[in-house]
């Protein structure tokens, strides 16, 4: 039986084209993503969960490129914020219920998230990102993960 998920289900819903890739069940880097599927590094996006220094202020969910460290002095000032810093991995899974190596925007969506992607994927028609399952990662058109996300683009 093929894998579904409420990721899925909802790409399914709104007739998204996606291309679905099952992976073993091991938490996966970005990177390590990228050379199980054979595909460019540049092409896979990891969601990092990035904390607020204002208090009361919902975490935000950020998608960057692998192989590359988010620039967060970058990315708070494409937000106007002073100072960002990155959630640890229990952090990341207490906030959004999901496992690192399995976060995704779009499991997260009406859960009051700000979504980010990076400029970087502005140069791309389709990325991969994770189906929200550590055994998932999907890749669609840009265009539809910014009209369902609502992303923001920022600086990465």
């Amino acid at each position: 039986m093929a894998f579904k998920n409420n990721v899925t289900r909802l790409l399914d819903s709104r007739k998204v084209a996606y291309a679905l890739f099952e992976l073993d069940g091991d938490k996966h880097s970005a990177e390590e993503t990228a050379a199980r599927l054979g595909v460019p590094e540049v092409e896979v996006f990891k969601t990092l969960v990035i904390l607020r220094e204002a208090p009361g202020k919902k975490p935000l969910l950020v998608m960057a490129p692998a192989g590359r460290e988010v620039e967060l002095k970058a990315l708070a000032a494409s937000l106007g914020e002073k100072k960002l810093k990155p959630a640890t991995q229990v952090e990341a899974e207490r906030l959004t219920g999901l496992q690192t190596g399995g976060i995704s925007a779009l499991a997260l969506l009406n859960k009051g998230f700000e979504i980010c992607l990076s400029e970087d994927a502005r140069a791309l028609s389709s990325i991969h990102i994770s189906a929200g399952d550590r055994r998932a990662n999907l890749r669609l058109a840009v265009v539809d993960l910014v009209a369902l996300t609502r992303a923001r683009w920022v600086m990465t």
